[in-house]
């Protein structure tokens, strides 16, 4: 479930280069980048999103003024990652977490952390995972952890 990480290096370097949520997608001017990574061009796949905040995370406190924002992509066996973080420290962890909104749950995904602010990549997965990734990505969330919150600096619910 946690198998080799591969990166993908054109996504990477569009990270570099213009950030990653989607204007739409945040009100925090910090993530308001008019750039849209479709990482389902990587082979197909279901397209789930999430806003990252301090105060989302359970059990807080996560950081309060931590902000992020994901994008995941679901395919039969593998999911994708773009993933960026703004004003926490360095983070060393990232994850996909079983669990709803409110309820803290075990790791599911191990991705990669977003060490310099921003990543992307890939991670295979069981199938039976990735089935109900596809189908209830509400029933998960994605976070980033670093030092100084061990438990979580800034979490997200998935959503469609």
């Amino acid at each position: 479930m946690k198998a080799a990480l591969r990166l993908v290096v054109p996504v990477i370097a569009a990270l570099a280069l213009g950030g990653l949520a989607p204007a739409a997608a945040s009100a925090d001017p910090l993530l308001d980048v008019d750039l849209d990574l479709d990482l389902s061009l990587l082979g197909g796949g279901r397209t789930h999103e999430a806003n990252l905040s301090g105060p989302n995370e359970v059990p807080g406190p996560g950081d309060p003024d931590g902000v992020g924002y994901a994008k995941v992509v679901v395919h039969r066996d593998q999911v994708c990652v773009a993933l960026l973080v703004r004003r926490v420290d360095a983070p060393t962890a990232a994850h996909i977490h079983r669990g709803r909104i409110g309820q803290a749950g075990p790791v599911e995904v191990t991705l990669p952390a977003p060490t310099s602010g921003s990543v992307s990549g890939c991670v295979d997965v069981d199938r039976d995972l990735a089935q109900e990734l596809r189908r209830n990505p509400g029933r998960f969330y994605v976070n980033v952890h670093n030092a100084a919150y061990p438990n979580g600096a800034v979490r997200g619910q998935l959503r469609s």
